[in-house]
């Protein structure tokens, strides 16, 4: 089951044990990226930009509950 990426107002939770900070998580993503190669042939990512990504499954590391992490509202702080 798909679970959108947390942001600025929105946290990860486990449904199961409530679990809130440690999460495995499975994700596919596309992007661009600018490789720098030095002349002994060693490459090195220097720039990458995220074209897609979709999370594909999100564990919970304390229960190990599968599919049960949901995103939800931050509390009000203040």
């Amino acid at each position: 089951m798909p679970v959108d990426l947390p942001g600025p107002h929105t946290r990860w939770r486990c449904g199961i044990c409530g679990n809130l900070t440690r999460f495995d998580v499975a994700r596919t993503v596309r992007s661009r990226d600018y490789v720098h190669v030095d002349l002994a042939g060693a490459s090195r990512v220097e720039e990458r930009d995220v074209v897609d990504e979709k999370i594909e499954h999100v564990w919970c590391r304390w229960c190990g509950a599968v599919d049960s992490v949901v995103c939800e509202s931050r509390p009000a702080s203040g």
